[in-house]
């Protein structure tokens, strides 16, 4: 579930995830953001494995194609990867992650789509141009056939408002008047490998040094020697540099060559956020660059789990939900409040049914997206602008991401492979008494239904804070106290 075009060994969870069984074949089945059902898990006990789609499951949205030359010949997008189900299992679970066990209906793997070939984002451009056109055509036939019929009539069907200014001034606080403002610190990113393979998403201005934040799954292509550049809403663009990435927390910090005059977005408070609190989207939305949107906060703490399709590991976060209209290309763009500040970043979506989009293509907006809140993600940006790296709080036990029936996590009585324990000795958990096969119920007050909600929650947190956990064994509950430990990033 995400909202741009976007396993081996199973890594450990919050503290140490189970070992992953070898990755599903690389199959559109595989993918999440291929919009196919991944394949069946082949063990549901104690190792991560991938299982069949639920209905309704979310995805990271892949990047958007860039528009070929001949973009112009074609009235629809280019065929991107088909939308997944609303809770695919990620097809394996990090190794910082924690999670292992059987497939939970969560994870979506994202794959990037092949370069676009004849067929991109312009052919959207044509195909909207070209509706406009017979729409006008026809208006225009109909607007002189009643005229033909009426010329008798002294009566007018034309209002004209009185007094109109002549320069409207909208009142601070407004859409537009945040949008006018927020998007010059917005930008279009393209990002392209070193084959050639890649798609459009969104960042936008964190600081006056030239950093950008986006998704780690919009750029992931072209982190490892490919070309990533940003284009302003005034039409500049500027080469820029993957300076870190956090593949777990779906963060990623570029720098921007010789650029300046940078103004950047204000920083919310993710934590104050409410239900029915409005918000606006900025992003480019199957290329579409500056388009703005809006919505309200639907809820909060949304377990989300997906793939960037690079990797064998999944992103893990507690989203906020939203219904602000999101699509493909709108991924690591500023989801703002009603003052215009950022408080998270558009990541995933949950996407119409496979072949449902324009032209039998990637799905579009049902009104269900998710952002990173922005709370975790400066706590991620400093990390990665400070060393290019990221470390993840953690337990020191791995859990099952298999969806129990009464709720809960459960202890795996395997570990992340290797022969690692599923409670690491002397870790958080081994000191606070936790043991394999216990089912972890609450962190804190938070509710836990699963495995990927634990990881969720427990990526909000920071190395060093102690949280309660709540948990059961054998139909008794215990609450103990545990300080998290850290992990970096495989």
């Amino acid at each position: 579930m995400s909202t741009e075009n976007e396993g081996n060994e199973v890594p450990p969870a919050p503290s140490e995830p189970p070992a992953a069984p070898p990755a599903a074949p690389d199959t559109p089945a595989a993918h999440a953001a291929d919009g196919a059902a991944p394949s069946a898990p082949a063990d549901r006990t104690g190792e991560s494995a991938t299982t069949p789609p639920a209905e309704g499951a979310t995805t990271q949205l892949p990047p958007v194609p860039p528009a070929p030359e001949d973009h112009a010949a074609h009235g629809h997008p280019a065929p991107g990867p088909a939308p997944q189900g609303w809770a695919a299992p990620p097809p394996a679970v990090p190794a910082y992650a924690g999670a292992g066990g059987g497939g939970h209906e969560w994870g979506a793997a994202y794959q990037p789509p092949p370069h676009a070939s004849g067929r991109g984002k312009g052919g959207l451009v044509a195909g909207v141009l070209a509706a406009a056109l017979v729409a006008g055509g026809l208006g225009g036939g109909i607007g002189y056939w009643a005229a033909e019929r009426n010329d008798n009539s002294a009566d007018s069907t034309t209002v004209s408002a009185s007094e109109t200014p002549a320069d409207l001034k909208r009142e601070p606080g407004t859409v537009s008047a945040i949008a006018q403002k927020a998007l010059p610190s917005v930008v279009t990113i393209d990002a392209q490998s070193g084959g050639g393979e890649g798609g459009t998403g969104t960042g936008f201005v964190y600081d006056r040094e030239g950093h950008i934040l986006t998704n780690n799954h919009v750029v992931a292509s072209a982190a490892e020697g490919g070309q990533v550049s940003a284009t302003f809403s005034n039409g500049k663009k500027y080469d820029a540099e993957v300076i870190g990435r956090a593949q777990g927390y779906d963060v990623a910090v570029l720098k921007l060559k010789k650029a300046d005059g940078l103004k950047p977005l204000s920083l919310g408070n993710s934590e104050k956020v409410a239900v029915g609190d409005s918000t606006i989207a900025i992003g480019a939305p199957f290329g579409l660059s500056n388009t703005v949107t809006t919505g309200i906060i639907s809820a909060k703490n949304r377990p989300v789990t997906s793939s960037d399709g690079a990797s064998n590991k999944s992103s893990y976060m507690s989203a906020l939900q939203t219904d602000a209209s999101i699509n493909p290309g709108n991924s690591g763009g500023p989801l703002l409040d009603a003052r215009g500040a950022v408080i998270g970043i558009n990541s995933a979506i949950k996407p119409a049914e496979s072949g449902s989009g324009l032209g039998g293509g990637q799905g579009g907006s049902i009104g269900l997206g998710f952002a990173i809140p922005i709370n975790q993600v400066k706590n991620v940006a400093e990390q990665l602008i400070k060393s290019g790296k990221a470390v993840y709080p953690m337990i020191g036990a791995s859990v099952s991401i298999e969806e129990r029936s009464d709720g809960g996590a459960q202890v795996s009585s395997k570990g992340a492979g290797g022969g690692a324990e599923p409670v690491t000795p002397g870790g958080p958990a081994d000191k606070a008494g936790i043991e394999p096969g216990d089912v972890i119920t609450k962190l804190n007050d938070r509710i836990i239904d699963s495995g990927p909600t634990l990881i969720s929650e427990i990526w909000t947190h920071k190395p060093g804070e102690k949280v309660k956990l709540t948990y059961k064994r054998d139909g008794k509950e215990r609450t103990v106290d545990v300080e998290l430990g850290s992990k970096g990033e495989d």
